[in-house]
């Protein structure tokens, strides 16, 4: 077991972690990553309602996605220097708040500094992540992780549905009134659950997290590995959810909003099959774990790109995608969590920017391939996104037995 850098030598065990909680902290998980992503069905109503150009109106989704890049550089490396109870819950506090200015801004400037807010607050994610994985006993953290990571990705791919059916009934405004209610709500739930915790790097100064994060990563080879296979694996999740309505949008097809985001809901299957990863993660398969999801990646692409011919193949793709995305990404966690003990709010702030990296590289590549290529260019993008990833954790897995055979014929020698 690795130290952390200022958090102390031991992976202190504490009793927090019922079933109860843990399946608090999924949700509480699903409401803060559903706020990023509500915004997407609905940027046509919003461009109609502030008068902004159809062009420009991207900006909601951009702004957004900079104010998280911010929460993960600057707020969740705070894990590691404050209370995670009060962080979480002042979070979730100022999350709320940031809802109501969304839903009842009145100009642009207002609608766009409360995205960037909404954006900013959403890492509380990444804080209960981590917190998880701290109250968890090391026997069971991967399931811990897997559960509440269960509660992210359900939150992703449930946002769009909910957000269409929610603006159809009352209006893209409503969408985000209801959020910041059960947000206040849950902040009450956390602030009343959570247990108070010590936190492990409280000799250090922010400044000096912010700074020991870079050299985490850059020390660690098995931290960057898993780094860019999160990037990785979240480039071609974007690219697929990103380029989907385009195809599904258009004849001969011509789907609702709402009908596209159905397609979303297939892909919670995969997303609870989290725990399965995180399980066999704590039994010391993660590598083959992380090895058979990227060639489950990979061949899901195959299925994808019949899309033009068979929707059934297009749903088993989506199953099968978002099943692999979720197990890597759940073992990526298992993994590093146990590296650093008491560096895990900064190392899943640093994990996190790879995520963001990969999903902003993915949307963008994916409408241009689109644009060039259609479908199958998307296709081809999403696969060679995967193949890549696969390729790197073969060549790491061929590099780590040749030094342990190294060090096997040195010892005999």
């Amino acid at each position: 077991m690795k130290t952390s850098e200022g958090g102390g030598r031991s992976d202190r065990r504490h009793d927090g972690l019922t079933k109860g909680r843990t399946l608090i902290f999924a949700i509480a998980c699903g409401l803060a990553v559903a706020n990023i992503y509500y915004a997407q069905p609905l940027l046509d109503a919003m461009a109609r309602d502030f008068g902004i150009d159809p062009a420009a109106i991207g900006l909601v989704v951009t702004l957004t996605q900079i104010g998280y890049a911010l929460g993960l550089i600057f707020i969740v490396p705070l894990g590691d220097l404050l209370d995670r109870r009060r962080l979480i819950a002042g979070q979730a506090v100022l999350s709320g708040i940031a809802l109501l200015v969304v839903a009842g801004a009145r100009t642009a400037g207002m609608l766009f500094a409360g995205m960037v807010a909404v954006g900013l607050l959403a890492v509380m994610i990444q804080l209960l992540v981590a917190f998880a994985a701290t109250l968890a006993a090391p026997t069971e953290r991967g399931r811990a992780v897997g559960m509440v990571t269960s509660g992210v990705v359900i939150g992703i791919l449930a946002a769009r549905f909910v957000s269409g059916v929610l603006a159809d009934l009352g209006g893209w405004r409503a969408v985000y009134l209801s959020s910041a209610v059960l947000t206040l709500a849950m902040a009450g739930i956390l602030l009343r659950i959570l247990p108070r915790q010590a936190p492990a790097g409280a000799s250090e100064g922010y400044f000096a997290i912010l700074r020991s994060i870079p050299g985490l990563f850059l020390r660690d080879p098995l931290l960057l590995v898993r780094g860019v296979l999160a990037l990785l694996i979240f480039a071609t999740f974007s690219s697929f959810w990103t380029a989907l309505v385009l195809p599904l949008s258009a004849p001969p097809y011509s789907l609702s909003h709402s009908e596209i985001g159905l397609f979303g809901l297939v892909g919670v299957a995969g997303a609870l099959a989290a725990g399965g990863a995180g399980r066999l993660a704590d039994r010391g398969l993660g590598q083959w774990t992380t090895g058979l999801s990227l060639a489950l990646l990979l061949a899901s692409w195959g299925l994808i790109m019949l899309l033009p011919l068979s929707i059934p193949a297009l749903l088993l793709g989506v199953l099968l995608l978002d099943l692999a995305v979720q197990a890597v990404h759940v073992t990526n966690q298992s993994i590093i969590f146990a590296l650093y003990p008491g560096a895990r709010s900064r190392l899943v702030g640093g994990y996190m920017l790879f995520y963001s990296i990969g999903s902003a590289a993915g949307a963008i590549a994916s409408t241009a391939a689109y644009a060039h290529a259609g479908w199958g260019g998307v296709s081809l993008l999403g696969a060679s996104f995967s193949a890549t990833a696969l390729i790197i954790w073969a060549l790491t897995q061929a590099m780590g037995s040749s030094a342990a055979l190294r060090s096997g014929t040195a010892g005999s020698g």
